[in-house]
Formats: C-alpha cells, sequence, structure tokens
C-alpha cells in the first residue's frame, strides 16, 4: 500500500484489495471511535481488541517503511522508466477489476448500473482539470476529508485529488515549512473523512455488497485512463522542489507515441511487466486463499 501511495495515481487502497485485507481495514477504522470511548474509560485493553490496534499498527508500520524505503526508487522509475512503472501498475489494476468483479453474486442491471457509475466517476476525475479550492481552514478541512476518502477508495489517488483541487503545493509547503496551523486543521479533516467513510463504506458493503463492490470495480476500472503508459502532457505543474510535473495528459497509442516523440515505445517490455502484473497478483490472490 505503501508503495502504490508513493505513485501519484494509484491509490493503497486498491492494494488493500488485492491482498483481501480491505473488509478488515475498513472494520477497524469504524470501531476507532467506540475504542476511543472505551479507552476514555480506562478500558485498555477492550479498546485495543475492538480497534483491532495490532492489525492497524502492523499494517501502517508497514506502509511508512515502503514509503520511507521505496519512495527514492519509485520516484527514479517514474522519472527513467515510466513505461515500464505505468505498465506493471496497469496490469496489477486490471487484474484487480477481474478479481473483485468475480466477488459480486449476480451481475444484473443494478450492478452494471453501479459498475457504469463507478467507471464514468474515475474517468471524469482523471481528466477533470484543477478547480481553485480555497485556503480557509473550512476550505482545508473539507480537502483533508475528501482527500483521505479517495486515498482509501480503490483505484482513486487521495494526492492527485489534491492536485485537481488545486491545494497539493499548499499542503507540500506546509509539511515543509511545518506550518501547524494548516497542517492540524488539514489532519483533522483527513481523521474525520477517514473516520466517517470507512463506517459509511463498511455499512454499504454489510448491506449492499454486490452493487458496492460493482461500484469499486467501476472506479478501479475507470482509473486505468491514468495509467496509461504512453501519454502526452498538456499542463504541468511546479512541485515544492521547483520541479515541473504533468497535470493533464492524453493517452496515445504506442505507435503513435513512437511517431510523435521519435523514441521505442517500448512495446514489449510493457506487456511483459503487466503480465508480471497480473501473475503477481493472482499468486498473492491464491496464497491468500490457502
Amino acid at each position: 500500500m505503501g508503495a502504490a501511495d508513493v505513485v501519484p495515481g494509484v491509490s493503497g487502497g486498491t492494494v488493500a484489495f488485492i491482498t483481501g485485507i480491505y473488509d478488515e481495514l475498513l472494520g477497524a477504522l469504524s470501531r476507532i471511535p467506540e475504542a476511543v470511548l472505551l479507552l476514555l474509560k480506562g478500558q485498555i485493553k477492550n479498546a485495543w481488541q475492538l480497534a483491532n490496534a495490532n492489525f492497524l499498527l502492523i499494517l501502517f508500520a508497514g506502509i511508512l517503511f515502503s514509503v520511507f524505503s521505496l519512495a527514492r526508487l519509485i520516484t527514479w522509475l517514474l522519472e527513467t522508466q515510466p513505461i515500464a512503472l505505468w505498465s506493471f501498475f496497469f496490469g496489477l489494476i486490471l487484474v484487480s477489476c477481474y478479481l473483485v468483479g468475480r466477488d459480486i453474486q449476480r451481475w444484473n442491471l443494478s450492478r452494471w448500473l453501479a459498475f457504469a457509475v463507478g467507471a464514468g466517476f474515475a474517468w471524469w476525475i482523471t481528466v477533470a482539470s484543477p478547480i481553485a479550492w480555497g485556503h480557509d481552514p473550512l476550505s482545508l478541512f473539507v480537502a483533508g476529508a475528501i482527500a483521505i476518502c479517495a486515498m482509501i477508495l480503490p483505484g482513486i489517488s487521495g494526492s492527485f485529488i489534491l492536485v485537481l483541487m488545486g491545494l497539493y503545493p499548499t499542503i507540500l509547503l506546509a509539511v515543509k515549512q511545518f506550518q501547524l496551523s494548516v497542517l492540524l486543521v488539514f489532519a483533522g479533516g483527513c481523521l474525520f473523512g477517514l473516520l466517517a467513510f470507512a463506517r459509511i463504506l463498511q455499512a454499504a458493503l454489510q448491506r449492499f455488497r454486490d452493487v458496492t463492490l460493482a461500484l469499486l470495480t467501476g472506479i478501479m476500472f475507470g482509473s486505468l485512463n491514468k495509467v496509461w503508459p504512453w501519454k502526452q502532457t498538456i499542463s504541468w505543474r511546479t512541485d515544492s522542489h521547483g520541479v515541473e510535473v504533468p497535470v493533464l495528459q492524453d493517452n496515445l497509442s504506442p505507435w503513435h507515441f513512437a511517431d510523435m516523440f521519435q523514441v521505442d515505445a517500448q512495446l514489449m517490455p510493457a506487456v511483459i511487466l503487466a503480465i508480471f502484473a497480473v501473475v503477481i497478483v493472482l499468486g498473492l490472490e491464491r496464497y491468500a486463499r490457502r
């Protein structure tokens, strides 16, 4: 999950789905408010067990370890081998769509509609132009809540949502300069959004599992537009280090990409890496079942 979150446009929620821990993660997050109440009453052991704190601590330790250990490698791959890296994630998300969709008991009109809504929403997110979001405390709080919700949804990147809101440079600058007032408001929004949305999503999976899974499958399928390996950049933004990074991009065929930029499209390595991602995910899924 940490490795996926490092890549802009890829969600750690997708990896949680692949590895079969998504339901457990939502359940643990949704029980945190009740666990806090028990903690305030001095029932530390009951609070720890209710929140499944061992699971959350190990999971978030793994995410942090991955972020700090793989950030440099993945950043380097994005700069030097973008086609190879995006091809790997394309295969990863594509096979994830199959695995999640396979868990749907019966496909009917409502499921297909939910799938279409999810795919359309994710596609719209990937092509939307950045907007001028406010920088006042309420706007920052709401932005944090929305971004963290996107982060636990498979297929949508929370950092990419901040880019669309025009707040990515603001939050990065606040982290860099340790602007405590901005960070506390934003973190408060993240905490509120995470706890509230996890509870809503868990309830939806319990009561309307097939429709919710179809919606999430559609979101992952629509997000494939973002991870297509061959792109032409239309607009750029400058990050906190003064480096230009792409915002809006158009997808190209490998042959059009090669003609336009006069480079090797790396079609065969891309296909091999996408297949390799599929094999890894199917292997993880088989291991999880055993």
